[in-house]
């Protein structure tokens, strides 16, 4: 009797229209609305890059005014054969689980794009990772997630919490257990919000830069153009 085949895992990209004065506002007294707007473009050019190497359908889910529909956004689908999906509306948690669902019963790992130095492996590992267990959660150093992996139906991890806090990690692994929903981790990482991560991130690509090894060209490029790297 065939067996019916194992779709694989769907890489969902989760990001937003890089518009001066609406992204990595965080940035914006230190290098300016422009220069934060194009940061976080290189961050979501090289998030695809890396996303294409691991070889898994690629999905953007997409926010902005125009949502799917503008123009950036079908460009970089056209550019790197991506589906595109709304992000919607609603918390950081209600737009996650929207992205995540439709995909979850193959399997979904969901990443961001403030962590242009992350090496691919590690994604490769939330791939293994979730083969074993029904979450998977990549921690970032700030006490949150870069990453986010389910299989089946989502689990009740996107309500009621915190967002934007040190805690996030902590009170989504709370709420798991509580649960008793098994779950994995991958390698911590940092990922890029403020100005000392910014200087950090270039201190990293600076000593990559001396091994042999450049994870974000398109980020490298405009930090130097910046002056920092």
């Amino acid at each position: 009797m065939l067996k019916a085949a194992v779709l694989p895992p769907t890489l969902i990209l989760f990001t937003r229209e890089p518009l001066a004065g609406l992204t990595k506002t965080r940035l914006i007294p230190r290098i300016g609305a422009a220069n934060a707007a194009a940061l976080a473009h290189a961050f979501t050019l090289d998030a695809l890059v890396r996303a294409s190497v691991i070889g898994l359908p690629i999905v953007v889910a997409a926010s902005g005014p125009e949502g799917s529909r503008s123009h950036y956004f079908r460009g970089l689908a056209r550019r790197f054969s991506t589906s595109l999906i709304d992000q919607g509306v609603g918390t950081l948690g209600a737009r996650m689980r929207r992205s995540l669902e439709p995909y979850s019963a193959n399997g979904a790992l969901l990443i961001g794009t403030d962590t242009p130095s992350m090496p691919p492996r590690f994604i490769e590992r939330g791939i293994i990772l979730l083969r074993q267990a029904p979450v998977v959660l990549g921690p970032s150093l700030d006490g949150g997630y870069y990453l986010v992996a389910t299989r089946g139906e989502p689990p009740d991890i996107f309500r009621g919490i915190r967002w934007g806090g040190s805690r996030v990690l902590t009170e989504t692994i709370t709420r798991l257990r509580c649960s008793e929903t098994r779950f994995a981790l991958t390698p911590t990482w940092y990922d890029i919000d403020r100005w000392d991560d910014l200087l950090l991130l270039a201190a990293h690509l600076r000593i990559l830069r001396r091994a042999g090894t450049d994870p974000c060209p398109t980020t490298a490029k405009l930090l130097r153009q910046l002056g920092l790297l």
